[in-house]
């Protein structure tokens, strides 16, 4: 049996089996009568982008790599099913969503870590990004003659300490992306930590806070009904998602602050099955249907090479640790 697991990845390798014939062997290695599965592992509950975006992208791999199922399991900052990954075969049968917080912030941020995300995982392939946006409550920038983000910087430094913004939590992607724009932008506003973002959108709906970072399918619906509006997006180049609002990085060079998900697989994984993986995620990515499922996540499909996904992970996991480390975040 396990010769006939092996068999696939080596014809693969001798250039002997094509990338769609891959799944075929696999499945005909398994009993008679059963076609074993590859099992997606998404660190968070269901409903979230990183959820449906899986769930759409397993269906779109079905007919390349065979039957697909995505299993949740959330926790701890999305460290407790990444971990499950890290532990698993390395057959290429157990994928994980691997994004940026699990990735690398939470390397940082937490004491603790299940696994080491430098070595834990091959990087398969890069799946989707969503800008963060910098909105503030529609009625408060009227009260406060805020038009723009220049108008907030200025009023920011002109007030020290007047203005607050909340975030899901200490360590979360829009606490990060407070303390640096506090940071680079030289000014001073209080941090308010909520028990999540769902209720930090309420906070800022509510005018508990001033403003807030959001990743932008979570704030659209209230940009779009004109109860918040955007201010500039966290990307380095401005959003076709976002048309009209500027960078942040215009006003604070280098500003980059986005959320990025992709999946990655245990360390050891045969470089010919991730090979093959990567070509398969690239090719549904260019699904119309998948690609539409994604822009109403307000994500936009990201494609690179196991390589070039590999380095994108490490210059962010090294660009995070400053950030991380400015901020003061840590969980014990």
């Amino acid at each position: 049996m396990r010769l006939a697991k092996l068999l696939p990845a080596l014809l693969c390798s001798l250039g002997l089996l094509s990338t769609a014939g891959l799944a075929q062997a696999q499945n005909n290695a398994a009993p008679a009568g059963q076609q074993e599965a590859t099992a997606i592992v998404v660190p968070y509950a269901p409903g979230g982008p990183l959820d449906i975006s899986a769930r759409a992208l397993a269906d779109a791999l079905k007919d390349a790599i065979g039957p697909t199922i995505v299993h949740n399991r959330p926790g701890a900052g999305g460290n407790i099913g990444l971990g499950q990954v890290a532990r698993s075969a390395a057959d290429g049968k157990t994928l994980g969503v691997g994004a940026v917080a699990t990735l690398a912030i939470n390397p940082w941020l937490y004491a603790q870590m299940p696994y080491d995300a430098q070595s834990a995982f091959e990087p398969v392939s890069p799946i989707a990004r969503v800008p963060n946006v910098l909105v503030m409550n529609a009625q408060r920038a009227k009260a406060l003659n805020i038009g723009s983000l220049q108008d907030l910087i200025a009023y920011g430094r002109k007030n020290p300490g007047k203005l607050n913004y909340g975030s899901g939590g200490n360590g979360s992607a829009g606490h990060l992306a407070g303390e640096l724009f506090k940071r680079m932008g030289e000014l001073d506003a209080v941090h308010v930590p909520y028990n999540g973002a769902s209720p930090a959108q309420l906070a800022l709906l509510s005018q508990e806070v001033d403003f807030n970072f959001d990743n932008l399918a979570a704030a659209s619906a209230n940009i779009r009904s004109g109860k918040l509006i955007a201010l500039a997006v966290t990307t380095l180049e401005a959003s076709e998602l976002l048309p009209g609002v500027p960078p942040m990085a215009q006003s604070l060079p280098g500003f980059a602050v986005d959320t990025w998900w992709g999946l990655v697989a245990p360390a050891g994984t045969p470089a010919e099955q991730v090979r093959a993986l990567n070509q398969a995620v690239t090719q549904a990515l260019q699904s119309p249907a998948l690609r539409s499922q994604l822009q109403a996540l307000s994500a936009t499909p990201f494609t690179a090479s196991p390589e070039q996904f590999k380095h994108f992970i490490e210059t962010e996991r090294q660009r995070y640790q400053g950030i991380v480390q400015a901020a003061g975040a840590r969980i014990d």
